[in-house]
């Protein structure tokens, strides 16, 4: 595995009252090998165990990062380098498992031809924010855990989709496109690596141009039936999470209750 990542060239500018926010480029939906649907998740495997594996590391680092950027106002270039590297790992796997491209990912960091790119771009840091930073974060990784949630309750769905018609229906891939873009964006606010707060769930507002878009997720355009599905997402993980929580607080009171002495006549 090469230890680089080759930050994507900026292009253009994704202004919002001067808040830039991370991007992430995915090609548009097109025509997918069905043996690779059918098998996707359990090639995917030794991906999945290296995202794990990274997502320890990362951790520690961004815990020196935070001290860093609490002091420095900013992420050293090599912390920053380093966390841009495995948010760019993370999101390529995580986009071929969300059946978003048809490309086995590299093991690898640096990956210019991937057809799944991110780009981080880096800023200095309020360091106030920085310091709140775990407390700021909980609303947005709420809604991020309620969207993966409510995302893997229909994914079998999306497979068996995919596998008959050999593609990602539009509505489907630009709902889950919103999703695997909040994550990134919500994964670069946690990590240090942004100070945008994310945001754009519900995708950008078109805008006349006359250049090609550059992938099929800039502009990120939702039509109607993609937002309702970003809705259910969230209303079914909602929904789970309170069945868990149901479930788990019946337990403990079962538990309670067998403990509980009985009087002996």
């Amino acid at each position: 595995m090469t230890t680089q990542w080759n930050q994507r060239p900026v292009t253009g500018s994704d202004d919002d009252g001067g808040e830039w926010l991370p991007v992430l480029d995915v090609p548009a939906p097109g025509q997918q090998r069905r043996w690779t649907v059918l098998l996707r998740w359990l090639l995917l495997i030794p991906q999945f165990v290296v995202v794990w594996a990274l997502g320890i590391a990362a951790f520690f680092v961004t815990i020196v990062g935070w001290f860093a950027a609490l002091f420095t106002g900013r992420l050293p270039d090599g912390i920053f380098q380093f966390l841009g590297s495995v948010l760019a790992y993370t999101t390529r796997v995580h986009a071929s498992a969300a059946l978003l491209v048809d490309h086995y990912p590299p093991f690898s960091f640096a990956a210019p031809e991937y057809p799944v790119q991110i780009e981080v771009r880096p800023t200095p840091l309020n360091r106030l924010a920085v310091l709140f930073r775990l407390i700021l974060m909980i609303p947005v990784a709420i809604v991020g855990s309620l969207l993966q949630s409510g995302w893997l309750a229909l994914g079998w769905v999306f497979w068996l989709i995919t596998l008959v018609l050999g593609r990602l229906p539009a509505p489907l891939y630009a709902a889950t496109a919103a999703v695997a873009r909040y994550t990134l964006r919500l994964n670069a606010y946690t990590s240090l690596l942004t100070p945008a707060y994310p945001k754009r769930l519900f995708g950008d507002a078109p805008t006349p141009t006359k250049e090609a878009a550059p992938s099929g997720t800039r502009p990120l355009l939702l039509d109607t039936a993609a937002k309702v599905l970003v809705v259910l997402f969230l209303l079914l993980g909602a929904a789970g999470q309170t069945v868990n929580a149901t479930t788990a607080y019946g337990a403990d009171n079962s538990d309670a209750t067998a403990n509980v002495p009985t009087a002996t006549p």
